[in-house]
């Protein structure tokens, strides 16, 4: 007789508080189903006409913006498959610094589409694999649409009108007065290797009041406070760079001080007080006429400092200290003394001006043959201040961030500067050629590229929909597609002014957008997508730590 081996009904495999879900219904659509939710709450928030979100986060601090990178940061998203296209958006931001609400609203309605597949029966690997083909279908169409290319002479109205359709979908209206200020700013520090562009040397200072046309360039680096001692100007000055207080050094343990007679008592700070003059006479016997302090500075300090006619900057974010740094070619200093000839920087000119009844500081570089510079170093520490001025913080918060997408947009079109239609007419295009594509294939994968190209009309379709309202969206889909049918007309967009007619010639309005940031954006979209449709199985393990909420008692009053 065979012996029978005893069926386990429940298996142990993972530790107790673990969750385990598997298959079409519980793993695949559910994924799908938090990617869309996602997807659908940035889609609003797309474009020139985008609404804006009000977002508090874990700190409690308050964000009113359409940028996804920003609400994407601030919203916490804990879903893991939602995670994954938070991660490509991330990576969008980092690459390009723009785009990053085109990942996420592409790589939802992909899934969406993906979501009718399956139901059908498809299985998930033929449909990653349809979309894998549409992709480089897509990307090579992409190329070959770039029919205009940055201007090579590079001036402030060229930079200007490449880009407006950037600043337009984040700052509606205010786009020329941003562009023109961007423009101002980048064409003043522009290496002569354009490619050598860093983003990082544009800043942005904001000052509350006023408008936005009050908004200036200014050269060099300002830093919204006044200097710290009486001496408030220098031109032609030596700088040193301290990361330390500038005090009297405290002892680490506290102690006691026996005093017998007044005389002890009136010379009690007397040795302090020459060690101090001592260091500060060293640093202004070496030609420092100017202290960058990363920290404090103390009023005995403060007292020697103006004696010694050197102007004190307190600088006490270590971004601007380290950016600071680079523009006057100076080491900074943990230690407080003279520093020698190589730690120490050189400054043109340090003034005080006045900004809407507030006093800043401006650092400025003018020539770099005195302070040591190489010509590759003297272009690399040019720098460029873009003083905003807003009605409230939560508005130049929002112009910053546009600013700042301005900025990096500028960088990816400095390196590769190949333009492509923009409103939605380069993704019409790109879907009427991967229709044609997929229609031309065998097997069931021409599905997953037809639904591909279905996808990408969602960026027009979505300009149209926060314009004119979704009953034009369908509207204007049609009509695009009838006016891409003709030769020619690959530039044809929306139109989210003329709701007569909805469509414009995007070439003819110079509406362009980067080619780079676009190929990019679909990229990650598409492998975001197929990331989400490759899983069948979600594995959670049991959270460390206590229960997140605490567990109520039965009964709390204490009388009973």
């Amino acid at each position: 007789m065979a012996l029978k081996v005893p069926k386990a009904n429940n298996l142990q495999l993972f530790k107790d508080g673990s969750k385990h879900s598997s298959g079409l219904e519980d793993a695949i659509l559910r994924n799908i189903e938090a990617c869309s939710e996602l997807s659908d709450l940035l889609r609003t928030s797309f474009g020139p006409n985008g609404r804006n979100k009000l977002v508090v986060n874990h700190l409690g601090r308050l964000f009113v913006t359409s940028d996804a990178a920003t609400i994407i940061r601030e919203v916490e998203v804990v879903h893991p498959a939602a995670k994954l296209l938070v991660m490509a958006s991330q990576s969008q931001e980092a690459e390009m610094g723009d785009a990053t609400n085109l990942v996420i609203i592409l790589a939802g309605e992909l899934l969406k589409k993906a979501e009718n597949l399956l139901v059908m029966g498809l299985h998930p690997s033929e449909v990653t694999q349809g979309y894998e083909l549409a992709l480089t279908k897509a990307l090579s169409e992409l190329e070959k649409l770039s029919t205009f290319s940055f201007p090579s002479p590079i001036t402030q109205s060229s930079l200007a009108l490449a880009l407006k359709p950037s600043l337009a979908s984040k700052q509606y209206g205010s786009e020329d007065i941003l562009a023109k200020l961007v423009a101002e700013a980048a064409l003043s520090i522009i290496p002569s290797n354009p490619q050598n562009f860093n983003v990082d040397n544009v800043r942005v200072v904001k000052i509350m009041g006023g408008s936005l046309n009050a908004s200036k360039v200014v050269s060099g680096m300002v830093f919204a406070r006044e200097p710290e001692g009486a001496i408030k100007k220098a031109t032609k000055a030596k700088v040193a760079v301290y990361t330390c207080s500038i005090d009297i050094s405290q002892t680490e343990t506290k102690g006691t001080v026996l005093l017998k007679n007044a005389d002890e008592m009136l010379n009690f700070t007397t040795g302090e007080e020459k060690h101090m003059e001592k260091i500060f006479k060293e640093i202004a016997d070496s030609g420092v006429k100017v202290i960058i302090a990363g920290s404090s500075v103390g009023e005995l300090a403060l007292h020697y400092l103006d004696r010694f006619s050197i102007t004190v900057v307190k600088v006490l974010s270590k971004f601007d200290l380290r950016r600071l740094c680079r523009v006057v070619n100076a080491t900074p200093l943990a230690r407080l003394g003279a520093p020698t000839p190589e730690e120490a920087g050189f400054v043109d000119v340090l003034e005080t001006i006045e900004i809407g009844g507030d006093r800043v500081t401006v650092l400025r570089q003018l020539t770099q043959g005195d302070a040591g510079f190489k010509k590759d170093e003297a272009e690399h520490s040019r720098m460029a201040t873009i003083v905003l001025r807003g009605a409230t913080s939560n508005l130049l918060d929002d112009l910053e961030r546009a600013v700042d997408d301005g900025v990096n947009v500028l960088k990816a079109l400095l390196k590769d500067g190949r333009l492509v239609p923009g409103a939605g007419a380069t993704e019409i295009e790109l879907a009427k050629r991967v229709e044609t594509y997929g229609n031309s294939l065998r097997g069931l994968s021409q599905h997953a590229v037809k639904r591909f190209a279905t996808a990408l009309e969602v960026v027009p379709r979505t300009l149209a929909e926060n314009a004119m309202g979704v009953s034009e969206g369908n509207e204007i889909i049609s009509k695009l597609w009838s006016k891409h049918e003709k030769k020619g007309c690959e530039g044809w967009g929306v139109d989210i002014e003329n709701e007569e007619d909805g469509t414009l010639n995007s070439t003819e309005h110079s509406i362009l957008d980067s080619l780079v940031a676009k190929s990019w954006a679909i990229k990650l979209a598409t492998e975001a997508a197929v990331s989400v449709l490759s899983v069948d199985s979600i594995i959670m393990s049991k959270p460390a730590g206590g229960p997140k909420v605490p567990q109520q008692a039965g009964n709390w009053d204490a009388d009973d």
